[in-house]
């Protein structure tokens, strides 16, 4: 079986972080959406899905630098502030390892932000050769095409691969590419009913997540 983990708010705790960057850039491009309002709409989603979905609500294209600001004060915050892996992810990845699962990761942002975050929570050995982004298909979450390159490149079926993300965007990918989703929701910036409503089996303590993939 193949354990495929999303990246933000389900193996580093940086939703929070980099959803305020995200916030504070729509509003100087006068979208006055606040923090939480930035997640429900944009969260789990792949850049290229954000600035339609903003581009289509200002009813005009952002700057052309607009994304490369915006990595640039998210990245600087990333290492102000310091990443931090979720609270148990470490337990849980070893016993999944000596279960005998394999592991990867497939997410929404790009591998300069991983390396970043993944790196800054000492986590981008434990995974490198084995991290997918959505700059690598052709269609972001919530479709399949991320979920399924993961598995094709690690030589597991979808139906032998199981999801862990923290957005209903990414159960909704998951289970589009006819896999078990598993959702976070022991971190406060998750949406529970939207994750159930995604189809994902929610679990809030990272610990016991072995137990429930066996």
């Amino acid at each position: 079986m193949l354990v495929i983990f999303d990246c933000d708010g389900v193996l580093v705790d940086t939703e929070p972080m980099s959803n305020r960057c995200f916030a504070e850039a729509l509003n100087r491009e006068g979208l006055d959406w606040d923090v939480a309002e930035t997640m429900r709409r944009l969260m789990g989603r792949s850049m290229k899905s954000c600035i339609e979905i903003v581009e289509a609500e200002l009813g005009r294209k952002v700057p052309a630098d607009f994304v490369e600001r915006l990595q640039e004060r998210t990245f600087a915050r990333f290492r102000d502030e310091g990443v931090r892996a979720v609270p148990g992810v470490v337990a849980a990845l070893d016993a999944l390892e000596r279960a005998g699962l394999a592991t990867c990761v497939a997410s929404s942002g790009d591998h300069a932000k991983m390396r970043i975050t993944l790196g800054g929570a000492g986590l981008w050995d434990r995974f490198d050769g084995r991290i997918f982004s959505a700059t690598q298909v052709a269609r972001g979450k919530p479709a399949p095409d991320l979920f399924l390159f993961a598995a094709e490149r690690m030589g597991v079926a979808p139906a032998d691969s199981v999801v862990i993300e923290d957005s209903s965007a990414g159960a909704q990918a998951a289970r589009a590419a006819g896999m078990r989703a598993y959702g976070y929701v022991g971190a406060a910036h998750t949406d529970r009913a939207g994750l159930v409503e995604a189809g994902a089996i929610v679990f809030d303590n990272m610990l016991g997540l072995p137990a429930l993939v066996g």
